[in-house]
């Protein structure tokens, strides 16, 4: 399973880069078998070449080791016979017998009393030479050879002085004609007899050490292992390039015939309103089968919408003329009740029955003004606006007053709020039976009306009716608790608040909800 990170940073890719991660997975394994194959074939060469490196370092070792312990060999013989018998010269003639073949390279020898005089050979001196014990052989480096020094019984010693060029010459192996180097090392102490020529950067060295036998010596040497040649990184880098290459061609096969084909459907579809014909276009891509299929099944879909809604349209049509007809008729109903309610109040001769036939036809005009401000807005279907409600059923109000409320003033501090036919009507009652009550209790007191948003509920605005005439007194008690208290409670009830009442100020609020602003 994968981390939860990772797996969600590969859901968020595009198809496309999923498409070549795939591919590149996929095709890897070829790619791998390929570079094996390659790097098997190097490394049987390096091994082929490794191989003969250690025979000829066999090889050389075994020369060298020969001639130095038959060197070490005749020294010591010589040396215990000179100790003897200072004047044993069959003695002194064998140990030059054995340097006689190595005398052009410059080797040379020395056997010397306890006293530092010449016994045998030439004389030469190392400096900082230790003293060593009876048959003690040692080796010391020098910058330009080595020196085999042996230890006699009674104080004397042996030197042998091997130049590196006499060295070189005695490990060169037999049949190896590659390029090659050799040194005697020991420890961290190296002659270098034969130079490797430093490696470039895409060349490696392979490098094998025999033990010579003496004083801890061993012989190194070293050649150029099979070298990365510009024939095997041209082979690694197109195996790359095919490995890349598989995967993009790939790629670009499955882009064309899916997932360009379908991004361009989705466009087409993203692009769809109701209505419309989806028409997929492919551009002179080669889309797969199966996604051609899918388009022409998304036009066939869009069709059938656009079907569905010319007959939706044609309904709506038909609603809408159906709807402006109701309202045509309840509006006509509503003036055909205000006008038989007015030939009515004229017949009576009583002031008590005049007023309440006209009090009944304010509340009809009220339910008239709201009517028809929600059907002048049901096309925009915004909401009724509150302000130009209440101004036209002020002025009703005004109009309709009896003859002993002449003087009566309604002011408006209104804002253009936006209300629900429901709550409209409501409050269109609820202020006609406020300024009712008002009229009741003194017909000439004036009356101001306000609707105001509260700015810690955007959705919710305050109604106030203020007039002295609605100051707290028993009188207006006893018409609140007669005729206008149940009819008021209905109307908050419905508008889902309470009424409060302020005796002092003489105001009525109540709460109501607002849609908006116009």
């Amino acid at each position: 399973m994968l981390p939860a990170g990772l797996r969600d940073r590969i859901e968020r890719l595009p198809t496309g880069a999923k498409v070549f991660l795939i591919l590149v997975l996929a095709l890897l394994p070829l790619a791998l078998i390929a570079l094996f194959t390659t790097l098997r074939t190097t490394g049987m060469a390096d091994a082929e070449a490794r191989a003969r490196l250690n025979a000829a370092a066999n090889e050389s070792s075994g020369v060298l080791a020969s001639i130095l312990k038959n060197h070490i060999a005749e020294l010591k013989e010589g040396l215990s016979a000179l100790e003897s018998d200072r004047a044993d010269a069959p003695g002194c003639t064998r140990v030059a017998g054995a340097f006689a073949a190595l005398a052009d390279t410059g080797t040379r020898f020395a056997i010397v009393d306890r006293r530092g005089e010449l016994l045998c050979g030439q004389r030469f001196s190392v400096a900082g030479a230790s003293v060593l014990g009876a048959d003690q052989a040692s080796v010391l480096f020098l910058p330009d050879g080595l020196v085999l020094r042996i230890g006699g019984s009674r104080g004397a010693s042996a030197l042998a002085f091997y130049p590196t060029s006499a060295l070189g010459q005695l490990s060169r192996p037999n049949g190896l004609v590659a390029v090659y180097g050799s040194a005697i090392v020991r420890g961290a102490e190296r002659l270098d007899l034969r130079p490797l020529p430093a490696a470039g950067a895409l060349e490696r060295n392979e490098r094998v050490e025999a033990p010579l036998g003496v004083d801890g010596l061993q012989l190194e040497m070293s050649m150029r292992g099979a070298a990365i040649s510009q024939a095997l990184i041209l082979a690694t880098v197109l195996l790359v390039l095919m490995w890349i290459a598989a995967a993009g061609i790939s790629w670009f096969v499955v882009d064309r015939l899916l997932i360009r084909p379908l991004r361009r459907l989705r466009s087409a579809v993203q692009r769809y309103r109701p209505g419309e014909e989806i028409d997929p276009t492919w551009s002179g891509s080669m889309p797969a089968q199966e996604i051609r299929e899918l388009g022409e099944t998304f036009r066939e879909i869009s069709r059938t919408v656009q079907a569905h809604e010319a007959g939706l349209a044609e309904g709506l049509v038909r609603q809408t003329r159906l709807t402006r007809e109701v309202h045509h008729r309840v509006k006509n109903n509503l003036q055909v009740i205000a006008s038989l309610i007015n030939f009515h109040a004229r017949g009576p001769r009583s002031p008590e029955v005049g007023e309440a036939y006209a009090s009944i036809q304010r509340r009809v005009d009220a339910l008239a003004v709201v009517h028809r401000h929600h059907f002048a807005e049901i096309e925009e279907s915004r909401g009724l606006e509150l302000r130009a409600v209440i101004g036209e059923l002020a002025a009703n109000l005004r109009a309709t007053a009896p003859e002993r409320a002449s003087g009566m003033t309604i002011m408006l501090e209104v804002e253009p709020l936006l209300v629900t036919q429901d709550v409209a009507v409501a409050v269109a009652f609820l202020i006609t039976e406020i300024v009712e009550l008002a009229m009741a209790r003194s017909p000439n007191a004036p009356v101001r009306i306000a609707a105001r948003t509260d700015e810690t509920a955007p959705d919710r605005a305050t109604l106030r009716v203020l007039s002295p005439a609605l100051v707290g007194s028993p009188e207006l008690d006893a018409l609140v608790e007669s005729r206008y208290g149940r009819v008021m409670g209905g109307l908050a009830r419905q508008l889902r608040t309470a009424l409060h009442h302020d005796p002092l100020l003489g105001a009525y609020e109540a709460g109501i909800a607002v849609t908006g602003r116009s």
